[in-house]
C-alpha cells in the first residue's frame, strides 16, 4: 500500500518550483561574493530569492539574512540577550529563555515585556496561533509561514525567524527577518556577507529554492488552498472523536494553524502510536521533530495544564496541501483500529 505522510510540521515535501529552481542554480558556478559575470550571476539568485521571500512574508523594506535553518537564526537572534519565554517555544527558542511567561490552558500566552520577550506565531504541536504584541522583540513564524497570510512590515515584531523546509522548500536554509536598523552582531565571523550578520558563502542552491517555495506558498495561500486543507483537518477530528469519544483534542478553543491536529489518548503513549501508524504505511508525529528520539512527555500540553499521563499519548497530525479527505479518512480508521485495540488491552 502506497505511504501516507501526515507529518508537514515536521518537513514539507519538496515543491516542484524549488526543485527546478535549485537544479537551474546548480548551473551557475560563481561565488556571489565575486565582482566578476559568473559572481554576479550567483548574487543575483540570492537576490532574486530575498525578493520573493520578502514579498511572500510581508517584509519589503526589511533585512532578510540568510541562515542555515530557524534554529540558527534563534542563536543569532538571541545570543547574549536575557529573554522572557514560554515552555511553548520551540526547543531553538527555548534554549535562548528564561521560561516564566504563563499559558493558559488554550495556549495562548501571555507578554508583559514585549520588548525583552520572544512569541511564535503558531504552535507546531497544537496549531495554536498567538496574538502578537506589538513592539515584541521576536517572533518565531517558522510553522506559520506559508499557511497564514503574514504581513512582517505589520505584525509588530522586530525580528521573526523563518525556514524553508517547513513550506516545501529545501532543508538547511532559513532565514532571519528583521526590521531595518536593527543592531545584531555577527555569531559567524568572516567575510562579512549577509550583511555584515552572517559570513561564509550563501548556499545558492538553497537560498534559490527557498525563494521558489516561498512564491508558490504565497499563490497557495492566495488560491484558497489552506481554507480546504482546515476542512479536511476538521473532517478527521469529527471521526476521531465520533469514533473515540475519550480522545482530548488540544487547543481546539483557540485560533490555530489550518493543518494541524493534536490529540491525546491518556496511557498509550505517543511514540508507541507512531510506531503503529508507521507499520501501517502513514506518518504522523508525537511532537517536533526536532525532539524525536526523546521518550517524553509534551512539554507543550504540559504547559497546557495537561497531566503526564495526557501529555505522554499526545499524538499530531499535520496535513499539506496535497492532503485528500480519503488519506485522513485512512488515517482515521487505521489510528481507531489501535486504538480499540489499546482500550481492549487496559479494560
Amino acid at each position: 500500500m502506497t505511504r501516507l505522510y501526515l507529518d508537514h510540521n515536521a518537513t514539507a515535501p519538496l515543491r516542484p518550483e524549488a526543485r527546478d529552481a535549485m537544479i537551474a542554480a546548480m548551473d551557475v558556478g560563481g561565488n556571489p561574493s565575486s565582482v566578476h559575470a559568473e559572481g554576479r550571476a550567483a548574487k543575483s539568485l540570492i537576490e532574486k530569492a530575498r525578493t520573493q521571500i520578502a514579498a511572500a512574508f510581508g517584509a519589503d523594506g526589511a533585512d532578510i539574512v540568510f541562515t542555515s535553518g530557524s534554529t540558527e537564526g534563534a542563536a543569532l537572534a538571541c545570543e547574549g540577550r536575557e529573554l522572557h519565554g514560554a515552555p511553548v517555544e520551540h526547543d531553538a527558542v527555548r534554549a535562548w529563555t528564561v521560561e516564566d511567561l504563563p499559558v493558559s490552558p488554550d495556549g495562548a500566552v501571555t507578554v508583559a515585556d514585549p520588548g525583552q520577550s520572544v512569541l511564535q506565531l503558531a504552535n507546531s504541536e497544537t496549531g495554536v496561533i498567538q496574538q502578537l504584541p506589538q513592539g515584541l522583540y521576536m517572533t518565531d513564524a517558522t510553522q506559520a509561514f506559508g499557511k497564514l497570510p503574514i504581513a512582517f512590515n505589520w505584525m509588530g515584531a522586530t525580528m521573526a525567524l523563518i525556514s524553508a523546509h517547513k513550506l516545501g522548500g529545501p532543508k538547511g536554509i532559513g532565514a532571519v527577518v528583521m526590521k531595518r536598523g536593527t543592531d545584531l552582531a555577527a555569531r559567524i565571523k568572516g567575510g562579512g556577507q549577509e550583511m555584515g550578520r552572517r559570513s561564509g558563502t550563501e548556499n545558492v542552491i538553497g537560498i534559490a529554492g527557498f525563494g521558489a517555495a516561498a512564491e508558490a506558498a504565497a499563490r497557495d495561500l492566495a488560491n484558497g488552498v489552506w481554507d480546504r486543507v482546515a476542512q479536511t483537518r476538521d473532517l478527521l477530528q469529527q471521526a476521531l472523536a465520533e469514533g473515540a469519544p475519550d480522545t482530548i483534542f488540544a487547543g481546539t478553543n483557540a485560533s490555530r494553524l489550518p493543518n494541524t491536529l493534536c490529540f491525546s489518548t491518556p496511557g498509550w503513549k505517543g511514540e508507541t502510536q507512531v510506531m503503529q501508524m508507521d507499520l501501517a504505511g502513514i506518518a504522523v508525529s508525537a511532537g517536533s521533530a526536532c525532539s524525536s528520539g526523546k521518550v517524553r512527555a509534551s512539554a507543550v500540553l504540559t504547559a497546557m495544564g495537561y497531566d503526564e499521563a495526557t501529555a505522554q499519548g499526545a499524538l499530531r497530525v499535520s496535513l499539506g496541501p496535497d492532503t485528500t479527505e480519503d488519506d485522513v479518512l485512512r488515517f482515521a480508521d487505521a489510528w481507531l483500529a489501535k486504538e480499540k485495540k489499546h482500550r481492549a488491552r487496559v479494560a
